[in-house]
């Protein structure tokens, strides 16, 4: 054995891959000033890989990336944050827009500029390249609904659940405004759900899909779909978990300061996931039968993720968790992690657009 067969020998395994494929768009925050607003990357799929790189996972990240100056932007932030972005087409068409609104309480709202943009025009040979070490498949929110990007996204994630290794999770990341009326909402969610291993979603998610209907049935009938984990978040009341194998449990909110909630939901799955994926859940048989106490420990990082995120403006997860945990009822301080938006986003300056109406950039 030669020293160089042997020092491979030596190194530990590959970490394993988690694949998220979906939209990437930037957020328009509006400044102090009337009229003028602050690009921001955004997009669930794309804030979900973000929070799994910064939280020490291997992230690889499928999104048409527009060539042009929101695209670009796009890109440079995704590859300062260490995510493989080979399997992330350049796209001739421009990137989606999406302008925020915050409420007193930090509640984000969003307006969509969605018509002819990269993220709806996913082609058959695009999804065809998911990576072949893929352990765990994220997808879901605009891009899982909307045609023609859906179709080639749904064939895709239904290749790789029949090749019965990889674990597949999805968020609807429910937009009543894009979806039209809960009906097709439910057709296109229940769709998706046949497909997947996990399920995350909003209490708001499930009462918009569902008037007047339990979350919990809710819960269950999507197990009765195939699922195996349904997630259903709660606000600052934290979050519900339902398992197929090992019942339901709910598991308290963090006390945080809120500056708004833009990325909170894609900060809890990317908490979510990580947790999974660090204590060895990522496949659908590790998940079928997966520890209480484990899906107990993900639950509340994915709570904590989500909270740390509220606590910061805009879609701008931690790159650590405060370890110990501190006491469920203790209030979180976030000044003393790192974020990387403590620093221009690691180089990635965000542009100021003088006004929303100026064009899709």
């Amino acid at each position: 054995m030669t020293d160089t067969v042997r020092a491979a020998a030596q190194l530990p395994p590959p970490l394993p891959l988690v694949t998220v494929i979906g939209e990437a768009l930037v957020d328009l925050v509006q400044l102090d000033a009337p009229g003028d607003y602050r690009a921001r990357p955004g997009g669930s799929p794309f804030n979900v890989a973000v929070g799994l790189a910064r939280l020490g996972h291997r992230t690889a990240l499928m999104a048409r990336l527009a060539d042009n100056t929101f695209g670009r932007m796009l890109r440079s932030h995704a590859a300062a944050e260490g995510i493989d972005l080979t399997y992330a087409p350049a796209a001739t068409e421009p990137t989606t827009l999406a302008v925020v609104s915050t409420d007193a309480e930090g509640r984000a709202s969003y307006d969509f500029y969605l018509d002819g943009t990269a993220d709806g025009q996913w082609t058959g040979a695009e999804t065809a390249l998911v990576p072949r070490d893929t352990a765990l498949l994220h997808f879901g929110s605009i891009a899982s609904w909307t045609s023609p990007a859906a179709g080639h996204i749904h064939s895709a994630v239904q290749r790789l659940h029949a090749g019965g290794t990889a674990l597949i999770s999805y968020d609807p990341n429910v937009r009543p405004a894009l979806l039209g009326s809960p009906e097709r909402g439910r057709q296109a969610v229940e769709r998706s759900i046949g497909t997947a291993h996990l399920v995350k979603a909003s209490r708001e998610d499930v009462e918009w899909l569902h008037p007047d209907t339990p979350v919990e049935r809710i819960a269950a009938h999507w197990l009765e779909l195939g699922a195996l984990l349904v997630v259903i978040t709660d606000g600052p009341d934290g979050a519900h978990a339902f398992h197929a194998g090992a019942g339901s449990l709910s598991r308290p909110g963090r006390k945080v300061t809120v500056a708004d909630t833009v990325g909170a939901g894609d900060a809890f799955t990317a908490g979510l996931l990580g947790a999974l994926v660090r204590h060895g859940v990522h496949t659908p048989q590790s998940l079928a039968s997966a520890d209480p106490a484990v899906l107990r420990t993900a639950v509340d990082d994915a709570v904590l993720v989500s909270a740390l995120t509220c606590g910061r403006p805009g879609a701008d997860p931690p790159t650590a968790l405060p370890r110990p945990h501190l006491p469920a009822r203790a209030p979180l301080d976030v000044t003393h992690l790192a974020f990387p938006g403590d620093t221009g986003r690691r180089g990635t300056a965000d542009p100021v657009v003088p006004s929303a109406r100026s064009g899709r950039g």
